[in-house]
């Protein structure tokens, strides 16, 4: 008897303690948002910061854990991609997200990144509603979520743009919503659903963008004091269609009385008539207000979706597009720019607020990022002295191509190039019995000899040897063999595409230069105590961070590793 007990006790001893409590659930954040601004350079953190209110950005680094050496560890830095790697844990070269569009040589053309024509669109037109995640090769953190609990946590991803719902939700979402400038709504396609839950109707009738651009765009602070950026009225910002200067204030009434062009022609047969709206609402995009709208979406699913209140822990994949749109146009110095962000950190103000409301203080799990950052325009760079530049990607490929024909004959030995890569007809090359590898280090040398360009790696030799560090590390790791090019093209720094090229307008972004690869990353919420770190974080680490966090199995293909500062380890 007396060893029967000392066994008894031995092995009670052995079992962790929180299996010995049966009753009690496991420690987990009962709502995950994960926020990510598109196109935010890290140094817009700081750059506003004497603007910035006490409850968005200011809050979120007073309370939370910043991570101030995050970086991308890939190229291209496009959104697709971007969203992709955060969500998966992974680089393209796994994940396959090579790009926003990329050339599929089966097809002869390209294909967008979330293009899904065996769907077909919830609440909205074709064109943009034939939409999924299945391009997407590997699991997302989402994913995993869903898994983990069978079934039983809601996912959600919102965002303006299609790219920046779809694939943050992952392929096992409840839902992913994104918005339809020919109608003004959000919407979704039959991959997830196959009509608008009642809340989403509701707030599409209520006609939030045309309120939003009923009124024009003036700055929120008085324009003088806007001191971190430029004149208002400099070359190198765009302008709206409809507008003489890029100066405010924007007149959004008139700039949107015009309707965009319809596509209820690209409706499939015997699918529902999506009504067309009849101003272009499409342009609240390239205006804050296209943040404070998605926002308002964001929100109104917290609250209808009941999440983080159902005892469950629920994700909502949220996405700020706006950034991005107007950062093109404008810039990375301009006012419009700043004031976007100004209007951001209020949006951001509100979110945190509803979820201690509804989710409770210190329940929520937060995470603030970008799928990117931006260059300079080359144009005020030049302005000041720095070397900087662009080129025109169509002028590459044409250039290229004249080459190539007065070396070999006639023949279209440039099928495309896209993502800074060269795709070469590879069946033409071998009806000429040229052997390909030789090929492509032709092409590589003839690529460096153009003005800009300061690197070109063949595709061969990215797939026969690693590096663990560099430029050719990135390089590696946004190359993924069957959906990449021919030869990749490296701009020396400063230098962007630009396909206005030779006018230079706004910003583009794309490079492994550090005002595009260096980003915010700030956890804020759930078990994160405050503090900062400047020890090197990469993008593709924080969904491993997040599986620590909720102990659930990592992405199927994550390459990341957890970030023991921000856990406490």
């Amino acid at each position: 008897m007396k060893k029967s007990l000392t066994f008894l006790m031995a092995a009670l001893l052995a079992v962790p303690a929180f299996a010995q409590k049966k009753d009690k659930a496991l420690a987990r954040p009962k709502l995950i948002v994960g926020i990510v601004v598109d196109q935010m350079r890290y140094d817009y953190l700081y750059r506003y910061w004497s603007k910035y209110g006490s409850n968005g950005f200011r809050r979120l680094l007073g309370e939370g854990f910043s991570y101030e050496n995050a970086h991308y560890n890939y190229v291209p830095t496009y959104t697709g991609p971007g969203h992709a790697s955060i969500y998966t844990g992974t680089t393209p070269s796994v994940h396959g997200i090579v790009g926003n569009n990329w050339f599929v040589r089966e097809e002869g053309k390209a294909t967008y990144v979330t293009d899904d024509k065996t769907v077909q669109p919830v609440g909205g037109t074709a064109a943009a509603g034939q939409q999924s995640p299945r391009h997407m090769l590997t699991s997302t953190i989402t994913d995993e979520l869903r898994l983990a609990t069978n079934f039983q946590s809601k996912v959600i991803g919102v965002c303006i743009k299609d790219r920046g719902s779809i694939l943050p939700a992952g392929h096992a979402a409840n839902a992913a919503y994104w918005y339809d400038g020919t109608n003004g709504a959000f919407i979704s396609s039959t991959f997830y659903q196959n009509s608008l839950p009642a809340w989403v109707t509701k707030f599409n009738s209520e006609n939030r963008a045309a309120d939003y651009l009923s009124k024009p765009w003036e700055t929120l602070l008085p324009i003088t004091q806007y001191t971190e950026s430029t004149a208002d009225d400099v070359t190198w910002e765009g302008t709206f269609k409809g507008e003489s200067k890029p100066v405010f204030p924007h007149d959004l009434p008139t700039l949107s009385a015009t309707p965009t062009a319809a596509v209820t022609a690209s409706q499939p047969t015997g699918a529902e008539k999506v009504p067309v709206a009849t101003r272009n609402l499409d342009l609240i995009r390239s205006t804050p207000f296209g943040n404070s709208l998605t926002a308002d979406f964001a929100l109104e699913a917290i609250r209808a979706e009941q999440l983080g209140q159902r005892g469950q822990t629920d994700f909502l994949a949220l996405s700020f597009s706006s950034t991005d749109y107007v950062g093109h146009q404008f810039g990375v110095n301009a006012i419009e720019t700043e004031d976007t962000y100004l209007r951001l950190d209020r949006d951001l103000a509100r979110l945190l607020e509803y979820l201690d409301k509804t989710v409770g203080k210190g329940q929520a799990l937060v995470f603030l990022s970008a799928d990117h950052g931006a260059a300079h325009n080359p144009d005020f760079l030049r302005s000041q002295r720095i070397p900087a530049g662009s080129v025109g990607p169509r002028l590459m490929r044409d250039s290229l191509q004249q080459v190539l024909v007065k070396r070999h004959g006639a023949g279209q030995w440039v099928l495309s190039y896209e993502n800074q890569q060269v795709y070469l007809n590879r069946p033409l090359i071998a009806q000429k019995n040229l052997n390909l590898r030789t090929f492509q280090d032709e092409v590589s040398d003839i690529m460096i000899g153009f003005a800009g360009v300061t690197r070109a790696i063949t595709a061969d030799d990215l797939q026969k040897s690693h590096w663990e560090s560099g430029m050719l590390m990135y390089l590696e790791n946004g190359y993924f063999p069957k959906r990449s090019g021919d030869v990749m093209v490296v701009l020396e720094p400063g230098w962007l595409e630009s396909y206005q090229y030779p006018v230079n307008k706004g910003t583009t972004h794309g490079s492994a230069g550090n005002y595009d690869t260096h980003i915010p990353l700030v956890f804020w919420g759930w078990h994160v105590k405050h503090g900062s770190s400047v020890v090197s974080a990469r993008i593709i680490d924080i969904a491993p961070t997040l599986a620590r966090w909720l102990h659930i199995q990592e992405p199927d293909g994550c390459t990341g590793t957890p970030l023991p500062e921000v856990l406490g380890k």
